[in-house]
């Protein structure tokens, strides 16, 4: 699911063809509009849901703001990018969720817990979400986890800014001086969505070679 057909039709293809089977559809639309999330909901009104990962979001306020009409726009533009596809879509789809088994993972970040202000406070601001989201849900078996990375190059964050100064001082800022794949994250997800992890919710997974370490 995503706002954009083409690349959502092209991970559909590839998808579909590393599995040998059609087993995967796309649905598009904004998730940030709850007529649109309604329109989704209904479309799988029939469905069972075992897992919901929400990796949407985004950086909407690279630039800084020149006024206070700016520094507000740019605070609604990345709560409203950040929080409401994550938070809309899983309440719609509570309903259909399987009980107990259902798996519910939102992937933040690591600016969620050293910033940038804007995008980081939109994303931290999913983490208090998952703790009381999964603490609700744990009775009918439901777990709820966030995963959030550090530094992954391979992804289309970066944009404009990813060349080979940029990595490298990324990559410096962690003590295994590398970037991650985007298959360990995934790898990570995967396990949250398993029946192995059954025990485990309310839970910030950090994924970012130590740039920023754990606390109990």
């Amino acid at each position: 699911m995503g706002r954009r057909p083409e690349p959502l039709a092209e991970t559909v293809d590839t998808v579909n063809e590393l599995v040998r089977a059609k087993l995967v559809r796309a649905i598009s639309g904004d998730l940030c509009s709850v007529q649109e999330v309604q329109r989704v909901a209904a479309e799988l009104r029939t469905q069972k849901i075992d897992v919901l990962v929400n990796n949407a979001g985004g950086n909407f306020a690279a630039q800084a703001a020149q006024d206070l009409a700016g520094v507000r726009q740019t605070w609604l533009d990345n709560l409203e990018g950040n929080i409401l596809p994550t938070v809309l879509l899983t309440h719609a789809l509570l309903p259909l969720m399987a009980r107990p088994g259902g798996r519910i993972i939102a992937v933040t970040s690591i600016a969620a817990l050293r910033g940038p202000a804007t995008y980081g406070g939109a994303k931290a601001a999913l983490h208090p979400w998952v703790y009381d989201l999964a603490t609700q849900l744990a009775p009918q078996g439901i777990t709820v986890n966030a995963v959030a990375p550090g530094y992954i190059p391979a992804t289309e964050f970066y944009g404009a800014r990813m060349n080979p100064e940029f990595h490298a001082g990324r990559a410096a800022q962690n003590p295994m001086n590398r970037g991650g794949e985007v298959e360990e994250v995934a790898a990570t997800v995967a396990h949250l969505c398993s029946p192995q992890a059954g025990f485990l919710t309310g839970q910030i997974i950090q994924i970012n070679g130590g740039a920023q370490l754990g606390r109990g």
